[in-house]
């Protein structure tokens, strides 16, 4: 039985996949534990030389990706460009992270034991990638269980079956044992069970999930049922704040680029503007011309920034947020027709409060708000005035300032004088709030997916009080 994603523009069939069971699951997860044995046994530098091939294999297939892409979810081929980009530095990364899965010996008060603290492969782990980013994410969910020494099972977005599909078909080439990479494909009525039948599978030991807080949750409740491990990168309503003293061509420049980047659907993106009142009224000009600049239109075609939104809810949704804004006071400075389809135009709204729906509820479409703050102070509480914890970023000619007001702002991530949207293969990812908790990337990624243990070794005869 397979299941059919249509393109969000045209309404074709874009890719079909199948259209797994719950039934299913525990064949699978009894093969993953299969490839685990196998994989976990390899060297350090055997495991990178897997992930490195990996790697070129995933940037070979740039063609397909990008019209895998733009046929799913109506990215834009630079869109699709930057995700392969990254995912192929994500892997390399997990490549090199072989080596520095690293113990330590620590000094015990008991004469002649020999204490160390070991890393060790998990298991079996589940990755649960989304649709917006979904070469990133896809291989983001299994590139550093991987080096650790783990096998996995990536359950596909029911968006992007064709996508994941991809990555998939790139690790195989590479050379993992068999077992070690699985692929979970399921209609979106059927995404419940299979992920519930998943989470349950006793041969899955952790868990990683990036998608919405709602659903995160839901996850994070069923893993405690069986006390596993769970990484959760949720929603944000990430603020960029721009003092007085900031340099307002740069804020306008990272503010545009965060707001509508693959039309502001990343979690990163820049969800709130707070600007300083001594220089909003010159900022929202600025901006204003910017974004007017910013055209959308066919991704096919690829002649504008912009391209299509995911589906017609995102629609709706948006422009709900920015009527409500409007109708208790708010003001447009940029925005169109919205009824073509899923091309919706970049919203810009000014003079957005806290009591306001936009101020508060992710968009994860091109809208933006622009709330106008007293002073620095000010500023820096309508920043954290949110349950989300993501990204963020602040604008200031000070660079110590800068870097006081971060330490400030109750994120996971924190740019100064940069954009909300930033990512980069070895740095620490995640949040804290409604946005999750647990951290991709780097070093972080290896506390994420492998085991601590503590091992002692005795090297004289033991002395004990019965």
């Amino acid at each position: 039985m397979q299941f059919e994603r249509k393109n969000p523009l045209t309404g074709e069939v874009a890719s079909t996949a199948e259209a797994m069971q719950a039934s299913d699951i525990p064949a699978i997860a009894a093969k993953a534990q299969k490839g685990f044995e196998a994989w976990s046994k390899m060297g350090p530098n055997a495991r990178r030389a897997v992930l490195v091939k990996a790697a070129d294999a995933l940037e070979a297939r740039k063609d397909d990706f990008v019209s895998a892409m733009m046929g799913e979810i109506g990215a834009t081929a630079g869109w699709a460009m930057f995700n392969l980009g990254l995912a192929a530095s994500m892997l390399r990364e997990a490549g090199a992270l072989t080596t520095q899965i690293s113990g330590e010996v620590i000094p015990s008060d008991k004469p002649g034991c020999l204490a160390m603290g070991v890393r060790e492969p998990v298991g079996v782990l589940l990755g649960m990638a989304p649709w917006n980013a979904p070469i990133i994410l896809g291989v983001r969910a299994v590139a550093a269980p991987l080096a650790c020494g783990n096998a996995v099972i990536l359950k596909a977005s029911e968006n992007c079956p064709r996508t994941h599909s991809l990555i998939i078909e790139a690790l195989a080439e590479a050379g993992f044992p068999e077992g070690t990479v699985n692929y979970v494909t399921n209609a979106p009525e059927d995404a419940g069970d299979v992920v519930g039948a998943l989470i349950d599978a006793p041969e899955v030991k952790r868990i990683n999930f990036t998608g919405s807080t709602k659903v995160g949750k839901i996850i994070a409740k069923r893993a405690a049922e069986h006390l596993k491990p769970v990484l959760l990168e949720l929603g944000g309503k990430a603020p960029l704040v721009i003092l007085e003293d900031a340099d307002l061509d740069e804020a306008v420049k990272a503010a545009a680029f965060g707001a509508f980047m693959n039309q502001g659907q990343i979690c990163m993106s820049t969800e709130r503007i707070i600007v300083v009142e001594e220089v909003a009224d010159e900022f929202a000009k600025r901006f204003k011309a910017k974004v007017e600049s910013m055209p959308v239109g066919d991704p096919r075609d690829g002649n504008t920034p912009l391209g299509a939104v995911v589906d017609k809810a995102t629609v709706a949704h948006c422009m709900s947020l920015v009527e409500d804004a409007l109708s208790h006071g708010a003001e447009q400075l940029t925005g169109g027709d919205t009824t073509q389809n899923v091309l919706m135009p970049a919203h810009v709204i000014d003079k957005v409060t806290p009591d306001m729906k936009l101020f508060r509820d992710e968009s994860f479409g091109p809208v933006v708000g622009i709330a106008r703050a007293r002073d620095e102070e000010h500023a820096i509480e309508l920043a954290n005035d949110t349950e989300y914890g993501l990204s963020a970023a602040v604008f200031t000619g000070d660079g110590a300032r800068g870097l006081r007001v971060a330490r400030r702002i109750q994120s996971g991530i924190c740019h100064v004088n940069g954009a909300t949207v930033h990512d980069e293969a070895q740095m620490p990812f995640g949040g804290v709030g409604a946005s999750g908790y647990g951290r991709f990337g780097g070093k972080a990624g290896i506390d994420s997916f492998t085991e601590l243990r503590w091992i002692t070794m005795e090297t004289e005869p033991g002395h004990f009080p019965i």
